[in-house]
């Protein structure tokens, strides 16, 4: 790990691939040093490493579950020890929490298991990392949560995960009002359709492809990369007066 005594940092959960991945590397090239967090795909996350890496940028690589409180607590004292290691105080200037999950099921077919995944993944895990993180993310610091266009549009095969959504909208609007007098800024990015692999079996088909393009006021199918400018975006100065919102980026999506 190559330091400076300013050097920001970056956490970003679940970025071992799909839109943390993007995130993780767009940020690294605007300067930040990057803590890449990943749950069971270390080998994906050791290659988004190696991409920063190669590409000049700094980048740590630390496990953690994100779905049970503690799993967070090791993430976190896994963050504390890598800057530690780096002659560097275990503390970060952005917390992007992108880590969850998505089960496509209509409302009679989910399971209580089901329900209880998501909601443990994209509200439990959101709650408490960013709870656990308040006495290591620095004043005029930002939070970055991960929302979804299915927050606003209603689509029967997401009844579960489009509430997780919801919470994660409110969660955002109450973190901003909590945390705006130590200057940190709290907004959530909710992206239209994305072809990553979380999508792939729907978006990368004929079908799918036509269905959304049909459904956005920009007729292309979105990327990663798209939503990491986003992100840089909230992470940067340029947002400082913008908190407590729901920045949603889904090519003018109609659904």
């Amino acid at each position: 790990m190559s330091t400076n005594p300013g050097q920001r940092i970056a956490v970003v959960t679940g970025a071992s691939r799909g839109l943390g991945a993007a995130a993780a590397k767009r940020l690294a090239s605007d300067g930040f040093l990057v803590v890449v967090n990943f749950n069971k795909s270390m080998k994906e996350g050791e290659e988004v490493v190696r991409s920063i890496r190669d590409l000049g940028g700094n980048a740590e690589l630390v496990q953690g579950d994100i779905s049970t409180v503690k799993g967070v607590d090791s993430f976190l004292a896994g963050v504390d020890a890598v800057l530690e290691a780096g002659g560097l105080e275990p503390r970060f200037d952005v917390l992007v929490a992108n880590a969850g999950i998505l089960i496509s099921k209509p409302l009679a077919e989910t399971t209580e298991a089901d329900f209880d995944a998501l909601f443990n993944a994209n509200v439990k895990g959101v709650f408490f990392l960013v709870q656990r993180s308040l006495r290591r993310i620095r004043d005029n610091g930002r939070i970055i949560t991960l929302s979804s266009g299915l927050s606003r549009y209603a689509n029967p095969m997401f009844a579960a995960y489009s509430a997780t959504k919801g919470a994660v909208d409110v969660m955002t609007r109450v973190f901003a009002q909590d945390l705006g007098g130590r200057g940190i800024t709290v907004n959530a990015v909710a992206p239209g359709a994305i072809d990553t692999d979380m999508n792939a079996s729907w978006i990368r088909s004929k079908e799918g492809r036509e269905q959304q393009i049909s459904r956005q006021a920009v007729k292309r199918i979105a990327t990663a990369a798209d939503i990491a400018d986003v992100v840089s975006f909230l992470a940067g100065g340029d947002s400082r007066w913008v908190t407590g919102q729901r920045l949603e980026a889904s090519g003018g999506s109609k659904l």
